[in-house]
């Protein structure tokens, strides 16, 4: 199933695909973070070492499953598989963002 994500987010998941960290911290305003497993990462050189570490450590892929706003996000459910305890489980990405890219983006 093909989901209408904003440019920004879109092209996310397809950096987080192919595995192009450079790309997916592109995705990002110059002050963007994320907040991951409890941990705040902000800027593009910290962005792009979160994923690749993960990719590592973790060996995920993620699919987008389904959209819907709320509360000035964009939330994404994605199905994530990995080597993790509880593989595959369905993760919420809340997005925000502004012209410039991705402002924010949670993931529990």
């Amino acid at each position: 199933m093909t989901l209408c994500l904003p440019e920004f987010i879109h092209r996310y998941f397809a950096a987080e695909a192919a595995g192009n960290s450079a790309e997916l911290a592109a995705t990002f305003a110059p002050d963007g973070a994320v907040r991951d497993e409890g941990r705040d990462i902000r800027g593009a050189a910290a962005i792009a070492a979160w994923i690749d570490a993960a990719k590592a450590r973790y060996g995920n892929t993620t699919e987008p499953l389904r959209t819907f706003e709320a509360g000035g996000r964009i939330h994404v459910i994605a199905r994530v598989t990995g080597n993790f305890p509880g593989s595959p489980i369905e993760l919420d990405h809340r997005f925000t963002q502004s012209r410039l890219g991705i402002t924010s983006l949670e993931i529990g």
